[in-house]
């Protein structure tokens, strides 16, 4: 099974730079705590040019959840590539995708969470709502799909035993509860995976 990365329209240097500043900006501080300015400041560009390439502040967040998703489905995939063979350790991949991504790339966490918890209710037709679902389904989707290659027992629940044990991980890194989340559901996964594939 190939992990599919999402296509991403092309951007210009100017919708780059608008991107790469947003993406920053949103993941240290917040996406309510930065407003359009200081995201087109930090970019160098005028906020003409950030509504003109993105639309709206709304569009500009959701483009910075996909793309941050695109280059974590071509670090899982990565991962997955150096373990071909189906069975626990290319499913243990993830996890290990997962430990390597999350120093350098999540330490308050994961960032469609976060947006989530940022927006908050009341706001269902905001257009983060969907885009953070579709994030989480992928994950369970490739999690059920690695489960039924493996040949576990009962793939469905296992799938989403181990998607509980990452988004558990996850979010321990972003309080920060105690060191190592993800290194503590990878071996948490991996005894469930001996029992399943006995």
């Amino acid at each position: 099974m190939a992990v599919s990365i999402p296509e991403l329209a092309p951007l210009t240097p100017g919708a780059t730079r608008v991107l790469d500043a947003a993406s920053r900006l949103f993941y240290e501080h917040g996406i309510h705590a930065i407003g359009v300015d200081t995201i087109a400041e930090a970019a160098g560009v005028t906020k003409k040019t950030l509504y003109d390439r993105f639309g709206s502040k709304e569009a500009l967040v959701v483009s910075y959840l996909q793309h941050r998703d695109a280059r974590w489905r071509a670090h899982v995939a990565e991962h997955l590539a150096g373990v071909p063979e189906p069975g626990a350790a290319r499913i243990l991949a993830v996890f290990d995708a997962a430990i390597s991504w999350s120093d350098e790339n999540s330490p308050k966490g994961c960032s469609a969470i976060n947006a989530r918890a940022e927006i908050g209710d009341g706001h269902d037709g905001h257009p983060v709502f969907p885009e953070v679902s579709r994030q989480k389904a992928w994950l369970l989707e490739l999690f059920d799909e690695l489960c039924r290659e493996a040949g576990t027992s009962d793939a469905e629940s296992t799938a989403k035993g181990l998607m509980l044990l990452y988004e558990g991980a996850i979010v321990t890194v972003g309080m920060e509860t105690f060191a190592q989340p993800f290194q503590i559901a990878r071996d948490v996964a991996h005894g469930m995976l001996v029992q399943e594939l006995a």
